[in-house]
């Protein structure tokens, strides 16, 4: 009897460790079934990391890499060192890249428009080459900015060889180190104007033309998607780097080393689809509503509203709490004059106790200082 019931609890036990295991492997392994060597989802706003799958390895990430070239030349524009109107003289070593390109001539001149858009619609190796000898004065040269660059970003997981992402053996880079560029990129309105192109053309100063189709398909089939780079060679095999907004909430989809092109497109779909279903955007501070209201000492307006310059939100998993504090450095009014947009204190966000973002507060009206007259009058109708 002894050893029957002895066998019988071993079996439930045994029964119940069995039951238990493949909830634990599906709460692990649940999110998304995905072929390629390398992947990650992350979340615009915070940088935070959604998804993981081999994200630091070191891989080639093919034209990938372009994304870093398309990053310096738009900070030249920034900068106003170039305008879309700049004329560039092509080079015979540029034109004659390899691979994906526009068929660029020798010896005449493009606008820095026509050679940016041509990277970031086509992944043009000739426009990408041209663009770097008229920024740095050579190629080479310009592959040192883009590791001071990545350096500069906290890239740790890279190392650029050329500005084209043609093969090359010590150049690699990781998922997360591309999310991180694409970031960046994903920042500057002109990229944009150029990156939600399906089709266009590019018309050289001969009068012939060559015809751009976006290498980056979500942009025209997945909902959201308004930029990207794709990559493709031997070595790296398919790749795609993918940014998508809905609803407020901006995620960044990483896709290395898939075995085709449309399985690469798959994957970041998969991936984004996970994002979107999974989390949601929670405003943490809205530029938009006054933060407070402080009293004005020596002014024409005896109280002003005070707003953050900039909104901050942050993805959090579907029906959890966003666990963020916001403090803030201020003073108890507001000294006259005062500009539109000046300083007076900030907002800070903690998550945890960790501080994690600092927001300056603004006013965004003028506030005169009172005069000798406003004094008076103050005066006399307060007596």
């Amino acid at each position: 009897m002894k050893k029957t019931l002895i066998l019988i609890l071993l079996l439930c036990l045994t029964l119940s460790s069995l039951a238990f295991t493949p909830l634990q492997a599906s709460a692990q392994g649940q999110e998304v079934d995905l072929t390629c060597k390398s992947a990650c989802l992350v979340d615009y706003a915070s940088g935070n990391i959604l998804y993981s799958h081999n994200s630091k390895e070191h891989l080639p990430i093919a034209s990938m890499v372009k994304l870093m070239t398309i990053l310096l030349t738009l900070e030249q524009f920034d900068n106003g060192a170039i305008t879309e109107e700049t004329l560039i003289t092509t080079t015979e070593n540029a034109s004659s890249m390899g691979g994906s390109q526009v068929f660029i001539d020798p010896y005449v001149e493009y606008t820095a428009g026509d050679l940016l858009k041509s990277v970031i619609i086509s992944s043009a190796n000739d426009a990408s080459v041209a663009l770097a000898e008229y920024i740095s004065g050579s190629e080479k040269a310009f592959v040192v900015k883009m590791n001071e660059k990545a350096k500069e970003l906290g890239m740790v997981d890279t190392n650029y060889v050329n500005c084209t992402g043609l093969p090359a053996p010590e150049q690699y880079s990781s998922a997360q180190d591309c999310a991180i560029v694409l970031k960046e990129v994903a920042e500057h309105q002109l990229y944009h104007k150029y990156s939600i192109i399906w089709m266009d053309e590019l018309i050289h100063p001969s009068g012939r033309k060559t015809e751009l189709v976006n290498t980056n398909r979500l942009i025209r089939y997945y909902e959201g998607c308004d930029g990207g780079k794709t990559g493709s060679t031997n070595e790296a095999g398919c790749c795609l780097s993918a940014s998508a907004k809905r609803n407020n909430m901006r995620l960044i989809s990483v896709v290395i080393g898939a075995n085709n092109s449309q399985t690469r497109f798959n994957e970041c779909t998969k991936l984004f689809n996970y994002g979107f279903a999974n989390y949601e955007s929670k405003n943490i501070v809205d530029s938009a509503s006054p933060i407070m209201n402080l009293k004005v000492s020596k002014g024409k307006q005896d109280n002003v509203d005070i707003f953050a310059k900039e909104n901050y939100s942050v993805v959090v998993k579907k029906g959890d709490k966003a666990s963020y504090d916001v403090t803030f450095e201020n003073p108890t009014e507001v000294k006259a004059p005062t500009k539109q947009e000046d300083i007076i204190g900030k907002a800070i966000i903690s998550n945890n106790g960790k501080v994690i973002k600092e927001i300056d507060l603004v006013v965004k009206t003028n506030i005169e200082a009172l005069s000798l007259r406003d004094c008076f009058d103050k005066i006399v109708t307060t007596w």
